[in-house]
């Protein structure tokens, strides 16, 4: 195992008013930092406004749409992997994440990413399930653990955590580390072709 920092975006998926995503993902931001692997960024999409008509090729961007997007983009480039955050809206996830995928194709290219999920009594699994078929398409590879809450409304207030999570997010987090050492190494090998 190599014994570089990687660089973790933990995307918060969910843009809405009163989400319980931010608490979900400063929860698993505060157990990636005593990882010992992680330097982490809490990457929230509420602070990103894109607009959803991403442009053609080679359209220029109005002046505040070039702003918005500057503000994000070197976050996700810098990135040696993700953990995105979402809950599930009617069977799958926001419109804000597809967003930032649409916005944002190279930045995920060649980088792990692991799903984070909530939601009611599927926890979320539908939306997990979605991103797994969209990531690959941007060159992102999810890996197999996933951490999913099911009905946990309210549990990660005040930085707790339904029962056994944290055993969960030391794999799901373990994983990760391994997926981000191996791309790295590989990307600094030999350029990943887009």
């Amino acid at each position: 195992m190599s014994s570089k920092h990687l660089r973790l975006a933990v995307v918060v998926g969910s843009v809405r008013n009163g989400r319980m995503g931010i608490d979900v993902a400063r929860w698993v931001a505060a157990r990636a930092v005593p990882h010992g692997r992680w330097e982490v960024d809490l990457v929230d999409l509420a602070e990103h406004p894109l607009p959803l008509a991403v442009p053609g090729m080679g359209q220029p961007l109005d002046a505040e749409v070039q702003r918005l997007k500057d503000g994000i983009t070197p976050r996700l480039a810098a990135a040696d992997a993700f953990v995105v955050v979402t809950p599930e809206y009617n069977h799958s996830y926001p419109a804000s994440l597809k967003n930032v995928v649409d916005w944002h194709p190279q930045e995920w290219a060649a980088k792990p990413v692991g799903l984070v999920s909530y939601g009611g009594m599927g926890g979320g699994i539908r939306a997990a399930e979605h991103l797994r078929q969209v990531l690959p398409e941007v060159h992102a590879l999810t890996i197999r653990e996933t951490l999913s809450f099911h009905n946990a409304w309210g549990a990660f207030e005040n930085g707790g955590a339904p029962q056994g999570a944290e055993a969960a997010a030391k794999t799901f987090l373990d994983q990760l580390a391994w997926w981000a050492d191996a791309l790295y190494v590989a990307r600094l090998n030999r350029s990943y072709q887009f």
